[in-house]
């Protein structure tokens, strides 16, 4: 059973989480060749970057590795895994099991083969995208993180990335909300791929 407990959005003034013993990992997802200015701020400090996917362009993971290492998934868009990134993997951070792919969720529901994965590898936290819904909720004891989406907005979400705290096996998320446009209009990056 999936709980969902509404989205709490940290303003951009809020700070880092602080704390000798905490784990702060950048969460971001559907970025579709779009790098905005503004995740620099967001992101500064964090441990690694976690990339869920529909990168769009590795100049957008180039970017993201100017702030910190990049671990990143491939997306629909990315031609899954001719683009030289996985479609799924699990790793461990702050000695928790961790979880990340692109496809979770398709028209609002679990796919089979997702849950399988899930109840399988029984990770801490999955973290996703492709739907570009900002979501935190649980499936069982694992925490299911999608930011949203960083790159052009569609539809009418918001545009967002997180932040994945891991403290003394504790692991909460955090939904950061970017503006519909870059914060210093005109600064966004939108990076194209020569032919």
């Amino acid at each position: 059973m999936v709980e969902r407990p509404a989205i709490a959005w940290r303003s951009a003034g809020s700070g880092p989480v602080s704390g000798p013993r905490v784990i702060r990992l950048g969460v971001i997802a559907d970025t579709h060749g779009l790098f905005d200015p503004a995740i620099e701020e967001h992101f500064a400090g964090v441990e690694a970057i976690l990339h869920a996917g529909d990168i769009g362009y590795p100049a957008v993971i180039e970017q993201l590795e100017r702030i910190s290492p990049v671990t990143a998934v491939s997306g629909n868009i990315d031609d899954y895994e001719h683009s030289g990134f996985p479609r799924k993997i699990i790793f461990h951070r702050g000695g928790l099991k961790l979880a990340m792919c692109h496809v979770l969720y398709e028209n609002g529901k679990m796919t089979k083969e997702a849950q399988a994965w899930l109840d399988h590898k029984r990770p801490a936290a999955c973290l996703f995208g492709h739907s570009h819904r900002p979501t935190i909720e649980h499936y069982g004891a694992t925490l299911l993180f999608n930011p949203g989406s960083a790159g052009p907005r569609r539809f009418s979400l918001p545009r967002g990335i997180g932040i994945l705290s891991i403290e003394q096996g504790n692991i909460t998320a955090c939904c950061i909300r970017l503006a519909d446009r870059s914060v210093r209009s005109g600064q966004s990056i939108r990076i194209h791929q020569e032919k």
